[in-house]
């Protein structure tokens, strides 16, 4: 049972790191945001471009012709916007650590391949491919269909990652509510937890780990389909009252570690 694709790096001091890879989803939603962004910003930058743009020509129509003036300022103009979405993902990318206001909000980061923060240099080589990625949608196939690593083109040629961005206290911690709890000894007078796997735990105690980190329809979109998992695992039917998907979680993860205390016991 794997809910979370990670990947293992070696960084040049020979450490290595494991990495929680930003799915699909979560890259469109920061993509989504930093689009408003730039809209809003090529807006403010339009207006008083056309502002000026229209003094120049009023300026230059008293001492004569405009000649191929207006060809000139349309080519600015489309020169100007193609800086703006450039620059906007290389610039935001390499002094933000990795990260645009998006992809801050969606609490996903770019690293590069061994680990390290991302430069300038790998930003804008992102930054450039991200036409051509977004051209056919031949980002989101390489994404979804032909790379493990959940890599665009703009990461294969830039040799970067797209993850989850951690959180330094959340490694280990796993908060539990009072309904867990409850949840724990229904289950363990219901039904017998040993047929869940260390794997299958494993997954249970990540998922309660990094769910504060998760967008709210994200969270219960995973935490429906692993408790659907681990139901079916168990063989239960019908729980023995009306828990959320968390809850039940949260009591099954209290319950298999209370069963190994007793069985090591």
């Amino acid at each position: 049972m794997q809910f979370f694709k990670q990947v293992k790096q070696r960084t040049p001091e020979s450490v290595e790191l494991e990495f929680t890879l930003a799915g699909i989803g979560s890259r469109a939603y920061a993509l989504a945001i930093d689009y408003i962004v730039i809209a809003a910003a090529i807006m403010v930058v339009m207006l008083v471009a056309t502002m000026l743009a229209t003094q120049l020509i009023k300026l230059i129509e008293t001492f004569g012709g405009l000649g191929n003036l207006e060809l000139w300022l349309a080519a600015l103009a489309m020169l100007a916007l193609f800086v703006i979405y450039v620059g906007y993902f290389a610039v935001m990318e390499a002094n933000g650590q990795g990260q645009t206001p998006g992809k801050r909000f969606a609490k996903i980061r770019v690293i590069r391949d061994d680990g390290r923060p991302v430069g300038i240099f790998q930003t804008t080589l992102r930054a450039l491919l991200r036409p051509v990625d977004e051209f056919l949608f031949l980002g989101f196939l390489c994404i979804v269909f032909f790379n493990s690593q959940e890599k665009r083109l703009g990461d294969l040629v830039a040799g970067t990652l797209v993850i989850q961005a951690e959180q330094a206290e959340a490694k280990g911690a796993v908060l539990l509510s009072d309904e867990g709890k409850d949840a724990a000894k229904a289950l363990l007078n219901l039904s017998d937890l040993s047929p869940l796997l260390p794997d299958d735990f494993a997954t249970i105690r990540q998922y309660l780990e990094r769910r504060s980190q998760m967008l709210s329809t994200a969270r219960q979109s995973l935490a429906l389909r692993l408790a659907q998992e681990v139901q079916a695992i168990l063989q239960i039917e019908k729980l023995p009252f009306d828990m959320t998907p968390d809850v039940f979680l949260e009591g099954v993860y209290v319950g298999y570690q209370a069963e190994q205390e007793r069985f090591e016991a």
